[in-house]
């Protein structure tokens, strides 16, 4: 007893700085991860503002004059303003329809029994496994037949399309966690189906559809590959495919292109930070109730 008691306190002063030590380690390996990551953001922020001469003689220092010029070089002379519209309208809209659709086909999926059901899900869900790049092709010969080449309509498809998967598959796992209970209630009061999946199961799905909402907008802002094939018109292409032909016609205009990059970057940024709880809450309890 004696050996315990003298030991002990000596085993919990080990343990904490065990604990210390650790948490240490784990806080510096976190900063340096997020300097790694934040400085090329840093970077092409902060050479935003330069002139082309100061660029060139100090591409990692601090503008020796702030320089806003390429903000407007980017937005009017390269045409970013337009691109930019597109990108919110093709990206909103293929959205809120995957958000929709996908809503409601969870729906279904998680409170319903139905013959081939698992089948069915394992159907959409492998839409995850499907590259995109095979399917431009074929996508190109389907807008084409539809009439619907170098419009909006011939973009807003194929996003749906590839993004209904992942929708599903979120949305799907969190609504059947909930109990059957809370339809059983509406149902006495008197709901029917959709005005229970409207009033009651999206309201609770909020965490899930805040992430596949930030999943979706992020992949539709940033996609290239069909906006290159589907879309020729100048007037109808989206940041992405206007940003190339950018930095094709600026090519030693290096500032002119940092400005037009940050432009495109800050809404992602700013709608991310918006919405950082909800998508943390819905990848967890998803990941956990699923």
């Amino acid at each position: 007893m004696l050996f315990r008691k003298n030991t002990e306190p000596v085993d919990d002063t080990s343990a904490g700085r065990k604990r210390r030590t650790k948490t240490t380690l784990i806080y510096t390996a976190l900063i340096a991860f997020v300097i790694v990551n934040a400085y090329p953001i840093f970077w092409m922020i902060m050479n935003a503002f330069k002139t082309g001469q100061d660029f060139s003689l100090n591409p990692f220092g601090l503008p020796s004059e702030w320089v806003f010029s390429n903000f407007e070089t980017a937005w009017f002379t390269a045409n970013i303003g337009t691109y930019f519209f597109n990108s919110i309208f093709v990206g909103l809209a293929a959205v809120i329809i995957s958000v929709i659709t996908g809503g409601l086909a969870s729906y279904f999926l998680s409170r319903f029994q139905f013959k081939g059901k698992k089948f069915l899900y394992a159907f959409l869900v492998v839409g995850l496994l499907i590259p995109i790049h095979a399917t431009l092709v074929p996508m190109y010969i389907l807008m084409q037949n539809l009439g619907i080449l170098n419009t909006h309509l011939a973009l807003i498809f194929p996003y749906v399309a590839f993004n209904l998967p992942i929708t599903i598959f979120l949305l799907t796992s969190f609504m059947s966690s909930f109990p059957k209970e809370i339809e059983e209630s509406a149902i006495m009061d008197g709901c029917g189906v959709f005005r229970i999946f409207w009033s009651i199961m999206l309201p609770m799905t909020k965490p899930a559809i805040a992430t596949a909402v930030i999943i979706n907008f992020i992949n539709n802002w940033n996609e290239f590959a069909f906006a290159l094939v589907l879309i020729n018109d100048e007037a109808l292409q989206t940041l992405p495919l206007g940003l190339a032909n950018f930095a094709g016609a600026y090519t030693t205009n290096y500032p002119a292109q940092m400005a037009g990059l940050t432009i495109v970057l800050i809404p992602t940024i700013i709608f991310y930070l918006v919405m950082e709880k909800q998508i943390v809450e819905g990848m967890t309890q998803g990941a956990v109730k699923g």
